[in-house]
């Protein structure tokens, strides 16, 4: 099993995790301008070429840098080979947004996690047509944004991030393509009036900034969806909370996210009483 008990031997991993990232973009970045197939799994969501060549980029890197971690990956799961995970494992999302990388938009990333103790403690967020790249590691208490474009060599110059004390009204983040009711009614007790809206997990990405305070998310979504974005605001003074207000967990049963609220220092009232009840838990 990989030591990670020195904070040399974590800021080596996330190195390692940055660089994977990079790579998995570039391979992302270079289908993006070709033409490329759709294909819709079984769940009815999409899935191209860019997904499965990221991925195998970041399983490469990961069985290098951490030999014995188990790699829970969004293809690898569709595919039905889902590892036994224990205390520690990584969560990977090779292209997060892929509905927003079909429309040839810029809101989508490469995630990649690792979950220590049912807690996202290191993650990388890489967005490579916005050529950003976000990581976090909650141990050392940091988070930071670099620019570096898909096809540039080296390391993205790092500019420290934290979250913003909460304005009044709070602002928020929402998703592009899951507006739901519960969305609109959560927002309304919250006494929301303004609101930016972007797609994949750049959403934590926006809190983490201190460019948003809150981040409600009712519908359902996956825990390689979000244990990037989760260590990156968690690092940079963030919090995640389930349902009930409670802090977010991961390892649950088939890695399934029934809703959630990512925050600064904002508190915000639990998101449960205004989720439908064919889905409220």
């Amino acid at each position: 099993m990989t030591d990670l008990s020195s904070p040399s031997a974590r800021a080596a991993l996330l190195d390692g995790l940055v660089a994977a990232a990079h790579e998995a973009g570039a391979e992302i970045w270079r289908i993006f301008q070709e033409d490329f197939e759709v294909i819709i799994k079984s769940d009815a969501s999409p899935v191209t070429v860019a997904d499965q060549a990221a991925e195998a980029v970041i399983l490469k890197a990961l069985a290098r840098l951490a030999p014995g971690v188990p790699v829970v990956a969004e293809e690898e799961a569709a595919a039905g080979r889902i590892p036994d995970v224990a205390d520690r494992f990584f969560l990977v999302d090779p292209l997060d947004g892929t509905k927003e990388f079909i429309k040839r938009g810029t809101d989508f990333t490469v995630n990649i996690a690792l979950v220590e103790n049912r807690v996202p403690t290191l993650g990388v967020v890489y967005a490579p047509a916005r050529s950003q790249m976000f990581a976090g590691d909650v141990a050392a208490g940091g988070a930071w944004v670099g620019q570096i474009a898909p096809d540039a060599e080296g390391s993205p110059l790092r500019t420290p991030i934290a979250v913003r004390t909460p304005a009044s009204p709070p602002v928020a983040v929402a998703s592009k393509s899951h507006d739901t009711p519960a969305t609109e009614a959560y927002l309304r007790a919250c006494g929301v009036q303004e609101r930016t809206s972007i797609g994949s997990s750049l959403k934590f990405c926006l809190v983490a900034l201190g460019e948003a305070d809150l981040y409600p998310r009712p519908a359902p979504t996956c825990e390689w969806d979000t244990g990037a974005g989760h260590a990156v605001l968690s690092a940079a003074g963030g919090r995640v909370f389930d349902l009930e207000g409670k802090p977010f967990r991961y390892g649950k049963p088939k890695f399934f996210n029934p809703g959630f609220v990512a925050t600064g220092p904002y508190d915000p009232p639990p998101l449960a009483p205004f989720m439908p009840r064919d889905t409220d838990h």
